[in-house]
């Protein structure tokens, strides 16, 4: 992979198969008993709205990496914001897990994205 950012293209791929997890497994295990609770129509609605958001960012973002990692473009500026949000996301999931003592397994996809970005952009500059 001359000329490729392989790191950004980890991080894309590992994005993809955050995607089809979040949209397949997260919608059957998570979303289809709660749009089938007694929660209100107007919450199932915007439950469902928000859930397809993040499915849709996270493949925008797989796109994004791939793209980029593919292309080793001269800037990494979005992929380092990228990179700090999926940490972020990461972290969220962790501190929400210690609070609540439940144990939510998304950090184990969100952070290593994160990390290969960043790492991709250390690579890119060197």
């Amino acid at each position: 992979m001359k000329n490729k950012n392989t790191y950004w293209i980890i991080a894309g791929g590992i994005s993809v198969i955050t995607f089809f997890v979040h949209l397949i497994i997260g919608q059957i295990d998570l979303i289809n008993p709660l749009i089938e609770s007694g929660l209100t129509t107007q919450v199932k609605t915007e439950l469902l709205a928000v859930w397809h958001m993040i499915s849709l960012l996270l493949l925008a973002t797989s796109v994004v990496f791939i793209f980029f990692g593919i292309k080793n473009f001269p800037t990494s500026i979005t992929i380092c914001l990228l990179s700090n949000l999926y940490l972020a996301f990461g972290l969220i999931f962790i501190i929400v897990s210690i609070y609540i003592m439940t144990f939510a397994p998304q950090w184990i996809l969100l952070l290593p994205i994160g990390i290969f970005g960043l790492l991709g952009i250390k690579k890119h500059s060197i």
